[in-house]
Parts: C-alpha cells; structure tokens; sequence
C-alpha cells in the first residue's frame, strides 16, 4: 500500500490509500505522457535519448535506457541542435536518471571567426566571368 497525502486550496489534507499495483500503473503512465510530450533528446556517442524534463541545472531520462552516462552530451529539440554539455550522473529514484550539468555552451548556427570583420565588410566576392 502507498500512502500519499492530497492538499488542495482552502482544504484540509486527506490521506490516500493507494494500491502499490496501482501506484506502479500511474507513474508509468506519467513517464509515457512525459515521453510523448518532450521532443528533447539528447545525443552521445551515437545513442539517442528522450529527455523526460529539462532545467536550468540538469535534466532527467528514464532509467531503463540510460547508461550512468558523464562527459560531454550534446541535447537537441527534433533536428535543430541546442547546446552542447558536460554532465554528471546525479541521482536515480523513481525510474529515472537526473544527471546534473556541469557547463552548458549553446550551439550557434555560425562558424565562429578568430578575426575581427569589419562594419559594411562584403558577405562574399563576386567574381567577374566575362
């Protein structure tokens, strides 16, 4: 049995009794939906995984299809890549893996230049073919 504890506004706190059968089906639920909604995943040596939340100081993935990853991951939104990170595995309860980030540096849709381009400066030269 779990017992879990209902507060809602202007209400006194009710204890629930709960099945432990039926407290399993409703995390599983909860991951499936959390899954089905997150287009995040993140990428690490050719493994792909779904993010089931991101915040500013880490993110978690299901357990059961994770390794205990650390190091450099890089994390995506469908396609379009976001950010690149180092990360460290951080705690697991609940089926889920909560890996802390370490750095975070965005991903940019430009090479950077190791020179300074001047103001007004040509995006490319026009070659004359005649």
């Amino acid at each position: 049995m779990v017992y879990s504890r209902v507060h809602a506004e202007g209400m006194d706190t009710m204890m629930t009794v709960l099945p432990s059968e039926v407290q399993a089906g409703l995390d599983q639920a909860r991951k499936r939906a959390l899954k089905r909604s997150s287009r995040l995943v993140i990428e690490t040596g050719g493994q792909r995984l779904k993010v089931l939340r991101l915040s500013d100081d880490g993110f978690t993935v299901e357990a059961e299809a994770a390794p205990h990853l650390r190091g450099l991951v890089d994390i995506y939104d469908g396609a379009r890549h976001l950010s690149r990170c180092l990360i460290v595995a951080s705690e697991e309860d609940g089926g889920e893996i909560r890996y802390e980030v370490k750095q975070m540096t965005a991903a940019a849709d430009v090479q950077p230049l190791d020179y300074e381009r001047p103001e007004g400066a040509p995006v490319g030269l026009i070659e004359n073919w005649g």
